[in-house]
């Protein structure tokens, strides 16, 4: 019989399974940059806002260009009509409030605009923001006044 205590080995860390980690991290990023990116390289003249800010995207974050001609771009591909309104419809089903910023060029006819946003109700989508430019005033616009009608 063998009486002698047993040496237990010490939990050793794990450098390859970290490498790998942070290897898939690192092109998940630069490919979410990319894209991120291409949406942005659209060719719009955004409305200009006194309030207009400049916002932080949201991870996964849905962006509908609406060129002057009332073409809608998701993605650098073209959506119209019922092809418009079947994207929103996934999106809707498949990441329920999941956020969609309308980036509408500022000659867009108020009819095409009035119908993204229109596709986005009907689709259930209800996190919708709007995309403009800030204004030549950069002072910021007053608070809305407090409930009760006295300032």
């Amino acid at each position: 019989m063998d009486f002698r205590a047993r040496k237990t080995a010490l939990p050793q860390f794990q450098m390859t399974a970290m490498m790998d980690v942070v290897f898939l991290l690192l092109c998940f990023f630069v490919t979410s940059s990319v894209f991120s990116q291409w949406e942005y390289e659209v060719d719009l003249t955004l409305p200009t806002a006194r309030s207009g800010a400049s916002s932080t995207r949201l991870p996964g974050e849905i962006i509908l260009n609406v060129a002057r001609d009332g073409t809608v771009t998701v993605n650098q591909r073209a959506f119209r009509g019922e092809a418009l309104d079947a994207l929103l419809r996934q999106v809707a089903g498949y990441l329920p409030g999941q956020p969609v910023t309308i980036r509408a060029d500022a000659d867009t006819a108020y009819a095409d605009f009035m119908r993204v946003v229109d596709a986005c109700r009907l689709a259930g989508i209800a996190n919708v923001s709007l995309a403009t430019a800030p204004g030549a005033d950069q002072t910021p616009a007053p608070p809305p006044p407090p409930p009760g009608g006295r300032p």
